[in-house]
């Protein structure tokens, strides 16, 4: 046997990491998959046997990573939110302003439309689903839903405060009406298949935003 050089801990050590880097990955794959089977069939319908089977692994595997259903459900759900941020939150920051809130609606619609989860969106159907389960799924949901109207209100009184927006506006009752527009697309776009749903309400959520902002902001 040879004896170890001085570079053998450092080769060990590359090669620990080089597994961990590999099971990130690998976690990552599988929550990738989770969250999109849980935008088609919900997350009631995702069970660790469902996404082995998906995945052409066994069931124990998973299991070194999710211990349970309500384990593999939360980690679904931070996981969306993190997809959310990434593609409808973060790109909207390079703005300020009454551009920053146009930019979170047009980021939101765009999602939504174009998919980003197979299902549609990913909170609107989760929302729903838990709305009367109590535990630690819905308490992920509508934490993630608060940060998001809180994040459209927070951009409403910038705006307001850059003189964008007129201040008899109140920001919480502009997001309700955005939010339930942005809902009705979705819910029309997914029950009935409605091509022009998310069209429609973009127009009309600019109008929206329109009515409210002062005369010298409009374009």
């Amino acid at each position: 046997m040879q004896p170890l050089t001085v570079a053998a801990p450092a080769i060990v050590l590359g090669a620990v990491q080089c597994r961990r880097a590999r099971g990130i990955k690998t976690h990552g794959a599988i929550l990738q998959r989770a969250v999109n089977l849980a935008s088609l069939e919900g997350l009631e319908g995702l069970t660790i046997g469902k996404l082995a089977t998906s995945l052409k692994i066994s069931k124990s595997g998973l299991f070194a990573h999710f211990g349970s259903k309500e384990d593999l459900q939360c980690a679904v759900v931070q996981e969306a939110g993190r997809i959310f941020v990434e593609t409808v939150i973060r790109p909207a920051f390079e703005a300020q302003g009454l551009a920053r809130l146009r930019a979170l609606c047009g980021n939101w619609l765009g999602y939504a439309e174009e998919k980003v989860f197979p299902g549609g969106c990913f909170f609107a159907a989760a929302s729903l689903e838990f709305d009367d389960r109590p535990g630690k799924v819905r308490d992920l949901i509508i934490d993630s839903l608060k940060r998001w109207l809180a994040t459209l209100e927070q951009s409403v009184r910038d705006a307001q405060n850059a003189g964008e927006i007129n201040k008899d506006v109140v920001p919480r009752d502009l997001v309700f009406e955005i939010q339930s527009l942005a809902m009705g697309a979705n819910w029309a776009s997914r029950l009935f298949r409605d091509d022009g749903a998310f069209r429609r309400i973009r127009r009309a959520i600019l109008e929206r935003i329109d009515q409210a902002i002062e005369p010298h902001a409009r374009r």
